[in-house]
């Protein structure tokens, strides 16, 4: 059976790539285009298509905010994640009102 893949993402390249996990001690994952470094997403990532720019810009949010797309094995996905920059400057706000994480904010499914 050939080894799991997990997805890397370049933000400045807007790319995708699937690759091997990564075991202790491995380097830098680089971009094959821009030579950047790339970020692990998780293996449960569906990337946006590359015109889609909104879309790049709330992944941009959400990895920067430390947020990840891995599988769990008891839900069957990495839950709730928001698609919208509305839906993130929604979440923005909560979190700045109740004080709640950053984080936590974006992980909820509906804002009360």
């Amino acid at each position: 059976m050939p080894p799991a893949k997990t997805a890397y993402v370049c933000l400045p390249c807007r790319a995708s790539y699937k690759q091997r996990h990564p075991s202790p001690g491995d380097d830098v994952r680089v971009c094959p285009r821009c030579a950047g470094p790339l970020i692990h997403v998780g293996s449960a990532f569906a990337p946006p298509r590359r015109r889609d720019t909104a879309a790049w810009r709330t992944l941009s949010v959400l990895l920067h905010a430390g947020i990840r797309f891995r599988k769990d094995c008891c839900f069957g996905g990495p839950g709730y994640r928001p698609r919208t920059l509305s839906e993130v400057r929604e979440r923005m706000t909560y979190a700045r009102r109740s004080g709640e994480p950053f984080a936590q904010a974006l992980l909820r499914r509906e804002v009360p």
